[in-house]
């Protein structure tokens, strides 16, 4: 049997830090004279005191590192159990959800994938618009931690290349996890001051800049406006594809940057080929965009960077009218979506290190198709590549794309029409935020979808934020004998 004593005192410890954070917009309602701000203090006053009381059962229990199967464990349960508490002021206070809605809510945020069920967002208490940008925050930092000290470690998708010390990364950026872990928490909260500065620089209020610059930074995309950045047209959104690109890079360069090794980040292939690949998306769709409307080539330019950029990193923003583009622009937004940012961040999907690999494993057998007397090693940035990672990684694309099939054949079922099961099943095992289809357009949000196709979606969100395999592993019978 697996010990779950320090599994459950570091969730107890967690509940407390939320009940904490749950004071700030509990503090901005009440000042504002608003019944929210009752509202989030009771949330904080029973999550903090669950959290003690299983803190304090389970003290005893972590006197040593956890294990393999302990650390897939506590990877799920952070993201199954901390939304069930983080939807508690969803329900009690404005807009007074129902469970599942504020559960989906909650996963969205936590899980940095942006889509919501609320429509009136500009109507919302200031205090529960602050939260959801800081549910987006906190999860991109978890995020953060788990990409870079425990994915490696659990041989999730070919993560484990992450860890070689060939690679260049963990062994040699900081000595211990605690370092790097410092490190991040530093690069992560500098970099969202500056974001929300520059924000501010270019008009926006001061709480729409907190809300977006942390949603910014984590990729998640929840913001305090229907309108999105619509709100802010110009510069904001220049600036704001600027630091989703930034949140969508491997947060182990960043550590190297502030250690002096400033080369890291500029010979890393996933942060070249992430670049690249963007442009060469919003030079096709923006010719196309020119060549198929009446738009000015500036506005044309700037929405199709501003939007492509969330699509591309996961983070859900949108700007203009980008559902009414054309089929082509759509297609190009889709397989960005699959694609994701870079492996070792807050953003989702495939990710570049993955697509690179696949297409390089494809590529490698062409070749030994076409000339069958000859082998053709798999390199990445110019270290062989272990069997065990192309298994990995191939097991993981293809799992991917096949639970794509399923989930959206199973929204089908529930009521959903295709267009509208295909992309919300897309972006939510994407974590990208995005809806598209006959039951998004109205209100640009997923409230109208059935309950039943809500808790799919759920479940995409989870399944895509812990890599498939982390939580199908759970699962399997073997994975519990010792």
């Amino acid at each position: 049997m697996v010990d779950i004593r320090p599994i459950a005192y570091l969730i107890g410890r967690m509940l407390i830090v939320l009940a904490i954070l749950m004071l700030a917009p509990a503090i901005i309602d009440h000042r504002a004279g608003l019944e929210n701000g009752a509202d989030f203090l009771e949330s904080a006053i029973f999550t903090g005191g669950i959290g003690g009381l299983i803190a304090l059962a389970t003290r005893n229990g972590l006197r040593r590192g956890l294990d393999i199967r302990q650390a897939y464990l506590l990877t799920a349960a952070i993201w199954l159990g901390l939304p069930l508490f983080a939807a508690l002021p969803f329900m009690l206070g404005a807009p007074g959800l129902n469970f599942t809605d504020a559960y989906f809510e909650a996963v969205s945020g936590i899980t940095t994938t942006g889509s919501t069920v609320i429509v009136g967002l500009d109507h919302l208490p200031e205090g529960m618009n602050l939260w959801r940008g800081m549910l987006n925050w906190i999860g991109g930092l978890g995020i953060a931690f788990i990409a870079m000290i425990f994915l490696p470690i659990m041989r999730v998708g070919g993560m484990q290349f992450f860890k070689t010390e060939g690679f260049d990364t963990f062994g040699k950026a900081l000595p211990r996890a605690t370092d790097i872990a410092r490190a991040l928490l530093m690069i992560y909260a500098g970099l969202t001051v500056i974001c929300i500065l520059t924000y501010v620089a270019l008009g926006m209020s001061v709480l729409d800049a907190i809300v977006m610059g942390a949603a910014t930074i984590a990729t998640g995309g929840f913001a305090p406006s229907d309108l999105s950045f619509s709100k802010y047209p110009g510069a904001a959104e220049y600036a704001g594809a600027l630091f989703m690109l930034l949140g969508s890079l491997p947060y182990i360069r960043y550590v190297q940057l502030v250690t002096g090794r400033s080369w890291g980040i500029l010979r890393d292939p996933q942060v070249r080929a992430i670049v690249l690949w963007l442009a060469v998306a919003v030079a096709m769709t923006t010719l196309w965009r020119v060549a198929t409307s009446e738009q000015l080539f500036e506005s044309v330019l700037r929405e199709t960077v501003f939007n492509l950029t969330s699509i591309l990193t996961g983070t859900g923003f949108f700007s203009g009218s980008f559902g009414g583009w054309g089929s082509f622009a759509l297609s190009v937004a889709f397989m960005l979506g699959l694609i994701g940012g870079c492996s070792g961040s807050s953003s989702g999907a495939l990710s570049v290190f993955r697509v690179q690999l696949a297409a390089g494993a494809l590529a490698a057998q062409l070749a030994e198709i076409t000339h069958p007397d000859r082998v053709v090693p798999l390199r990445y940035a110019g270290l062989p590549v272990g069997q065990d990672t192309i298994s990995a990684m191939m097991l993981y694309v293809t799992g991917y794309i096949l639970t794509i099939g399923v989930l959206s054949v199973a929204m089908t079922l529930v009521g959903v029409d295709i267009e509208s099961a295909l992309f919300g099943v897309w972006t939510s095992i994407g974590n990208i935020g995005y809806g598209f289809g006959p039951m998004v357009a109205e209100t640009g949000t997923f409230r109208d979808f059935p309950d039943l196709a809500k808790w799919i979606m759920t479940l995409a969100m989870l399944l895509g934020r812990l890599g498939l395999l982390a939580v199908f592993v759970l699962v399997l019978p073997r994975f519990w004998r010792r």
